[in-house]
Order: structure tokens, then sequence, then C-alpha cells
């Protein structure tokens, strides 16, 4: 991994909270790749293949981890998720700045093969207004599937103020994608 020359900068946060809407905008701004993760889940109805997510099978999944072809994976409420490798290298070598929008697991293994990757968290302003935010994308969760997203979002939250370089309060989107940028061009 010499000659590195690209910045890698990892962005997590709770589901809900906005991270995908401020990287696509930070990757415009910072001229930077964003990584297109891997996922043995089903395509949401707005999502497409091979930009908002590459939905593989199972067994192409567990294939690429045989073949070292992951950064980074984890299966989340029992679908596989996990960053592929080449891409990212591709892109870092090439002198790119590189995004990877992927959760704290993942994140985490990140900067265990990548010590001086940037760890930026997306934080909520506040509980309540995650909760709002939720609610509001009517992707049909129960409360028990909420509740799940919001404690899954406070362990999250616990991991990143010990773990990860930056928080950034996305409580106004336009200054929340500044803070980003800014910390990449750094």
């Amino acid at each position: 991994m010499a000659g590195r020359k690209g910045k890698l900068a990892v962005i997590s946060g709770p589901s809900g909270v906005g991270k995908s809407t401020l990287c696509r905008e930070a990757v415009v701004r910072a001229n930077a790749f964003l990584s297109v993760s891997c996922t043995t889940r089903k395509p949401g109805n707005a999502e497409t293949n091979g930009k908002d997510y590459w939905f593989i099978t199972p067994e192409e999944f567990e294939k690429r981890i045989a073949e070292h072809g992951f950064i980074e994976y984890a299966n989340v409420y029992g679908h596989y998720y996990g960053t592929p490798r080449q891409p990212v290298e591709d892109a870092l070598t090439a002198g790119r700045a590189v995004i990877l929008e992927i959760d704290v697991q993942g994140g985490l293994q990140v900067k265990q093969q990548y010590p001086e990757a940037l760890m930026i968290f997306i934080m909520p302003p506040s509980p309540e207004e995650l909760l709002r935010r939720l609610e509001g994308r009517r992707r049909g969760e129960d409360d028990a599937s909420k509740k799940r997203r919001l404690d899954a979002a406070q362990r999250e939250i616990e991991i990143a103020r010990q773990r990860y370089d930056h928080l950034v309060v996305n409580d106004r989107l336009e200054r929340a994608i500044d803070e980003v940028v800014q910390l990449i061009q750094l």
C-alpha cells in the first residue's frame, strides 16, 4: 500500500441522519471518489444497481470475501454489506480523495487497515429529530424496527465519540456539507 497519494475519508452515522445526501454533495464539491458498496439485500424502490449499491448474491459476496475483495464487510440485519477493495485502491493510487459511506463497524475495520483514514461521524441534532427523519423516509418500518435503529444510533454515537476524528452535526445541511468538504480537503 506504499505510494498511496489520495486521502481516504470514512463517513458514518445513524440511519436517517442524512449521510447519503451529504456524501453525494461532498463528492462533487471535493472532486472525490465515492465508493459504492456491495450488498446482498434487495434494492429499495428508488435504488439503482451500481449507483446506490452493487446488488449481488450471497454466493458472489462470499466468493469475494474468500478472494480478499473487500476492505471491510459485515452482516447487518441479515444481509452482507462490503466495500470493494479494487476501486478504492485505484482511486487512492490516482491521487483522489475517496469517501466511504459505511457504518461504524465497517469504519473501525477500515481504520485498522488504513490508520491514516480520516474518520467523520455525522450526528443528528437530537434523538427526537433523528426519529422524525426516520419517520419521514416512509419506508414502512414498524415501531420495533424504528426502536432498533434508534438503539443502534445511540451505540454508534457512543463509539464515534471515542474512535472517530470528527463529529459533524447535520442540523443545517449546507453547513454540514461545507464542514465535511473542508475536512477532506485539509
